[in-house]
């Protein structure tokens, strides 16, 4: 088991039972108590949880700055969910197809999903999918990079220069996740920096795709990213609730649930 998918569990342990022990984790993912100390040390210092003697518990305090975590954390958090999502969104991707992809962290994953034979054109302003693409590099993955302002804490672009580059494009597909999905009809993000490049991709693409887990349903916002009408498919994970999932078609929202 690699670290990301030990740390993304030890999470799930912690929103259900508050604490986690050294002892039990190194039982139940089968590797040494240092190992998951290690895990614990750097799962602390990214103020996912605080340790205490024998295990850790939830960090009540969030991130150092009050706002969302940086990217590089959030990758982490429904891990598992997030792949499985990728792995379905990427099921709609074509040979020949021009997609937009944000900087979401559960939009890191369908890099790794598009079929490697597929010629895909990507457009991002994610320095982070950049990284990735260049760890997979595939000559039939054309990657076009939006310029712009460098945003440390979220590794990715924004501004005018980023709108700009963004409206010479008219993507077949846009791929993006966000904050929140409130029934009726509101999808909510966080990033006042980023959200009028997502706009505009929305407003631009034939098809737009909104990634999220099941977290994110009834999760709060700091600003508008879109109504339902602009939104042709959400995918989503097992967890969601049923009851969820129907009002979002009754909406008249494409939805399909990730296995």
């Amino acid at each position: 088991m690699y670290s990301i998918e030990r740390k993304a569990e030890i999470i799930n342990i912690l929103e259900k039972t508050g604490r986690v022990e050294v002892t039990e984790l190194s039982i139940l993912f089968h590797t040494s108590k240092e190992t998951i100390r290690r895990d614990l040390r750097e799962m602390e210092a990214d103020y996912l949880l605080k340790r205490t003697h024998g295990g850790a518990v939830e960090n009540d305090q969030n991130s150092p700055t009050g706002d969302e975590f940086p990217i590089t954390v959030r990758e982490i958090q429904h891990y598992q969910e997030k792949d499985d999502i990728c792995r379905k969104a990427a099921s709609f991707i074509q040979s020949g197809d021009s997609i937009f992809v944000d900087n979401s962290s559960t939009c890191l994953y369908l890099l790794k999903h598009i079929p490697a034979n597929h010629q895909v054109t990507i457009i991002t302003n994610s320095i982070k999918l950049l990284v990735e693409s260049a760890r997979n590099s595939n000559p039939n993955h054309i990657i076009a990079c939006l310029g712009g302002l460098f945003h440390g804490s979220n590794l990715s672009l924004y501004g005018n220069i980023t709108l700009k580059n963004a409206s010479e494009y008219y993507p077949n597909k846009a791929f993006m996740s966000c904050a929140g999905i409130h029934l009726p009809d509101e999808v909510v993000d966080s990033s006042l920096l980023e959200v009028d490049t997502k706009r505009l991709m929305i407003e631009r693409s034939d098809e737009v795709f909104i990634l999220a887990d099941n977290s994110k349903f009834g999760k709060a916002g700091h600003v508008f990213l879109s109504n339902f009408k602009n939104i042709d498919w959400i995918i989503t994970d097992q967890k969601t609730r049923a009851d969820q999932i129907a009002s979002l078609e009754k909406a008249g929202i494409n939805i399909v649930v990730a296995e």
